[in-house]
């Protein structure tokens, strides 16, 4: 049996960490997160990240894997402009909000 692409993209452009991160699936955030070719900042059709989408929810300790990962630009913004932080700030996600203002700035790395 081969192998799929664990980067592949829908029709949104949302990849499975997209998917898993915006609906709040620790466990299969986790799982993908220890995949060596898992690129964890793609965008997709919207400019918008699997962060920007754990922002956007309030999913805190999505948040925190994932600005834990190598390669996670929190800064990132989307097509309309807005990062994670202006995301989680717009919807009330104040846990979130001080996670991401909490943050050093220094890129973890994996």
């Amino acid at each position: 049996m081969g192998r799929c692409d664990i980067n592949e993209r829908d029709f949104w452009g949302f990849t499975s960490l997209s998917w898993a991160a915006r609906n709040g699936h620790e466990e299969v955030v986790r799982v993908l997160l220890v995949q060596e070719e898992v690129i964890a900042d793609m965008s997709d059709n919207y400019g918008q990240t699997p962060l920007s989408y754990a922002a956007q929810y309030g999913l805190e300790e999505i948040v925190k894997m994932l600005l834990g990962f190598g390669g996670v630009h929190p800064d990132k913004p989307s097509n309309s402009g807005k990062t994670p932080l202006s995301h989680a700030a717009w919807d009330g996600r104040e846990a979130v909000v001080e996670i991401l203002l909490g943050r050093e700035e220094s890129t973890p790395t994996r």
